[in-house]
């Protein structure tokens, strides 16, 4: 499976059939990062994705919906579909239903074989780790097949409790600017398959075709929603030269085939961050956002989108203020990523061949000291409405010397409408950096920060009120020790 054109397709084949000196359990991570094999011997895994009571779903590419519970690959598969699993045909994706704790739905994108091979997306309800017998729904068939390669497959639910799903152009590049097929495009369906009347051209395409929510992609093979604001990422795999992370907006045209990467076409909307095919890259393919509700992760990476290479073998990070940075290295053919509801970053890779494909659990440790800010009492997200009031909360805990010396404090909130510091000289919050303090910091139990007694003074959007402790006196937040508590004004 390697997501590209034909021409590629054998040369990339080969060059992965034989790169066995990329190990996939050795993969090189930032300081404080450490990683665990959470399962192995899976068949050519394609995609991830954890369901709402923690156990995590892996498509096999032959048809095989695997569990992995409580950190063991269940012997027996959810489902075995039979697919076609020809070059990038198969099983694909795997999504949960918002309402699966009651209903138990879980939703399929895989390569069907009757009356013709075409990619179909599928609905099963859950019984346990299995799925109920008989129990398949078909949602969505699509165009039949003319090539094996190009297919899309991701699913995902939006935060509006839609199912968005990326397909590919299936090798024929037309098919991206076209209303009269669903071929290389974001589609946009109600849970239950019908179309949403909503979506941008509804009124302007025709039967199914009403599905269409973006267009002009090459093969969407992966994307992903921020948890907390449900901003889209669409990773669209490139042809000759580049690929792309394509902010998702509704109506979009993101050029193809007329452009690919950076474009200054009015008629287009370019990629919010574009990569080459140097050094061994070939296909962007796997997206999560860092788990805003649950921030494992230090402050350079609260927000970031991290995606991977397929023949690169790596991880990097487009962090929420647009940089790019290198994350992991050596891993072999990762094809998904997902984020944890504790905040640590799961991978998938297909390994060198055969039975070789594996998850790993990428977690950081920082160690003592550590700071902790909650949210009316709680460290995951807080929802609030008109009427409502907030409470910040915040403690320190200097490990065991004691005390941090020197140290500096900084406050900050992240807003729809930019950052704000806690100026101490004024005791607001404004756009310019600003110390809250400098000195000797010793253990202190939780305190009220900030009350806020109505949030209605706030304008309707998700907040991160976030806490930095610095171990030096330099005057630049470097977040050494740090948190933050999500709020979402509704």
């Amino acid at each position: 499976m390697t997501l590209r054109r034909p021409a590629r397709w054998v040369l990339c084949a080969m060059i992965l059939s034989f790169a066995v000196s990329v190990r996939a359990d050795a993969a090189t991570l930032p300081a404080g990062f450490s990683e665990s094999l959470i399962a192995s011997g899976l068949q050519a895994p394609t995609a991830m994705a954890f369901a709402p009571d923690g156990r995590l779903f892996v498509c096999q590419q032959g048809g095989q919906l695997r569990v992995i519970k409580n950190g063991a690959l269940l012997p027996a598969p959810f489902t075995a579909l039979t697919v076609n699993p020809s070059g990038e045909r198969g099983l694909l994706g795997v999504a949960f239903d918002p309402a699966f704790s009651t209903n138990g739905y879980v939703y399929v994108y895989y390569t069907a074989t009757v009356p013709v091979v075409h990619n179909r997306v599928s609905r099963f309800t859950a019984a346990g780790d299995v799925a109920v017998a008989g129990s398949e729904v078909v949602l969505v068939d699509l165009e039949p097949l003319v090539a094996t390669n190009h297919n899309g497959g991701a699913i995902h639910f939006g935060n509006d409790g839609k199912l968005y799903i990326g397909v590919g152009e299936n090798a024929v590049s037309a098919n991206a600017q076209l209303l009269t097929n669903r071929l290389g495009k974001i589609l946009r369906i109600n849970a239950d398959g019908t179309i949403p009347s909503d979506n941008p051209f509804f009124t302007t395409a025709a039967g199914a075709n009403r599905a269409i929510w973006a267009l002009g992609l090459r093969n969407p093979f992966t994307f992903a929603f921020e948890p907390v604001a449900g901003t889209l990422f669409i990773n669209d795999v490139g042809q000759s030269a580049w690929e792309e992370i394509d902010l998702g907006v509704a109506g979009a045209n993101y050029g193809w085939p007329v452009t690919e990467g950076a474009t200054t076409d009015p008629h287009f909307r370019g990629p919010l961050y574009a990569y080459n095919h140097a050094n061994n890259n070939c296909a962007i393919s796997g997206g999560a956002f860092h788990n805003l509700t649950s921030p494992q992760f230090p402050i350079q990476y609260w927000g970031a989108y991290f995606f991977a290479d397929l023949c690169g073998g790596w991880i990097a990070s487009r962090r929420s203020d647009g940089t790019v940075a290198a994350f992991a290295t050596g891993i072999s053919q990762p094809v998904d990523l997902k984020t944890a509801s504790d905040g640590s970053l799961y991978y998938l890779a297909r390994g060198p061949g055969g039975a070789s494909g594996v998850v790993y659990r990428v977690a950081y440790t920082p160690g003592a000291p550590t700071i902790n800010l909650t949210a009316n009492g709680q460290d995951t997200a807080v929802a609030l409405a008109a009427g409502q009031s907030l409470q910040l909360a915040i403690s320190f805990d200097a490990g065991p010397a004691g005390v941090v010396n020197p140290a500096e404090i900084y406050i900050g909130v992240t807003t729809p409408f930019g950052v704000f510091w806690l100026d101490p000289a004024t005791g607001a919050f404004g756009p310019s950096l600003a110390r809250l303090y400098s000195g000797p910091l010793g253990t202190a139990p939780s305190s009220t920060l900030l009350t806020i007694p109505d949030v209605s003074v706030l304008p309707s959007g998700a907040y991160w009120w976030f806490a930095i402790v610095d171990n030096d006196a330099d005057g630049v937040p470097d977040g050494q020790f740090s948190d933050f508590a999500a709020v979402v004004i509704r």
